[in-house]
C-alpha cells in the first residue's frame, strides 16, 4: 500500500452471508479490485449450509485485508449485519451482501464524497436528477422522501454509514424482517443530513433465494414499519402530515391485501396478513376513503 493509500481512511467493507455459494466467490472478488486499497473485507457466515464457507476460506491465503468470521448459530439477515458491524474497524461501513458487486471505484466514490462533505455521517445512492453529490438537512431529507421522491428506500448495499454514527444510534431494528432498513433510513434521516451519492456505486443481483421474494413477510413488514416509524421517529412533520401519511399506509395495505385475494382466491392468506399485522376495520375504513 503506498503513503497516500494509508492516509486515506479505512473502510470496513462488511459481507454477511448464508447458503451463497453461487455468488460469493463474484463478490468477493468484486471488492478485491477496487481502486480503493485501504479497506478491510469482513465475511461473516451465518451457518451456511453449502459451501460459502469454503469458498471464503480459499481467499483468505489470497489477501490478508480478508477476515472470516462464523456464527454458531443463525442470527438471521439484520441481526447478522449489527453483529458485522461490531467486528469493523473502519471509519466507513459499507454493506457489499454476497450476492451483489462492487464496481473498481465503488469504494473510492463513496469515500471522497463523504470525505468532501465532512459534517454528514451517512450517504445513500440516489437515482434522481443530478450530476454531483449534495447533501440535505433532515427537513428537507423527510419531506421529499414523502411528498416529492421517495428516495430512502435502498438497501445496506446502496449507503455508506460512519461506524461511530452508526453505533451510535443502535443499528439496525431487528423485528420488520426485510424492511428494517427502510425504518433505519427513516431514523438516520431524522437524526442527521443525508448525503445523496447520484452514481451507481452497487450491482445488486436479483435471484429467486431473496428475501424480498416473500411476500407475505413485505406485505406485513412494509406496513408495520411505516406504523411504527410514524408513530416513534421524531418526524419533522405535521400532525396533518403524519395523519395523511398514516392513512395512506392503511390504503396500501388494504390494497395489497385485495391483491393477494383476487391473485390466490385465498381468504386464509388475507386474515392471516390481517391478524399479523394487527389491522382493523377502521384502518381499513380510513385507508379506503383515503
Amino acid at each position: 500500500m503506498s503513503v497516500a493509500e494509508e492516509n486515506k481512511p479505512l473502510v470496513s467493507v462488511l459481507m454477511t452471508a448464508y447458503n451463497r455459494e453461487k455468488y460469493i466467490a463474484e463478490a468477493i472478488e468484486s471488492v478485491l479490485a477496487s481502486a480503493y486499497t485501504n479497506f478491510e473485507l469482513i465475511v461473516v457466515d451465518d451457518g451456511s449450509e453449502d459451501a460459502t464457507v469454503k469458498i471464503a476460506q480459499n481467499y483468505l491465503l489470497k489477501d490478508n485485508r480478508i477476515q472470516l468470521h462464523i456464527n454458531e448459530k443463525n442470527l438471521g439477515d439484520y441481526p447478522n449485519r449489527n453483529f458485522a458491524v461490531t467486528l469493523a474497524r473502519g471509519k466507513y461501513i459499507m454493506f457489499c451482501d454476497s450476492d451483489d458487486e462492487f464496481y473498481p471505484d465503488s469504494i473510492s466514490y463513496c469515500v471522497g464524497a463523504m470525505e468532501d462533505n465532512a459534517r454528514v455521517s451517512f450517504g445513500v445512492y440516489y437515482a434522481g436528477n443530478s450530476a454531483e453529490p449534495f447533501v440535505l438537512s433532515s427537513v428537507e431529507a423527510i419531506k421529499r422522501h414523502f411528498f416529492d421522491d421517495p428516495f430512502l428506500v435502498m438497501g445496506p448495499g446502496g449507503t455508506i454509514t460512519k461506524r461511530d454514527f452508526f453505533s451510535e444510534i443502535n443499528g439496525y431494528p431487528e423485528k420488520y424482517g426485510p424492511a428494517n432498513d427502510m425504518y433505519f433510513n427513516l431514523k438516520v434521516a431524522c437524526q442527521a443530513d443525508i448525503l445523496l451519492l447520484p452514481n451507481l456505486f452497487l450491482h445488486y443481483r436479483e435471484h429467486e433465494a431473496q428475501e424480498k421474494n416473500n411476500l407475505y413477510d413485505y406485505i406485513h413488514f412494509n406496513y408495520s414499519y411505516m406504523k411504527d416509524a410514524l408513530k416513534e421517529l421524531p418526524l419533522p412533520l405535521s400532525s396533518k402530515q403524519i395523519q395523511y401519511l398514516q392513512k395512506k399506509n392503511y390504503r396500501r395495505f388494504s390494497v395489497n391485501l385485495f391483491n393477494d385475494f383476487r391473485k390466490k382466491k385465498d381468504w386464509s392468506s388475507v386474515k392471516f396478513l390481517w391478524v399479523k399485522a394487527g389491522f382493523g376495520i377502521r384502518q381499513l375504513f380510513q385507508g379506503i376513503f383515503h
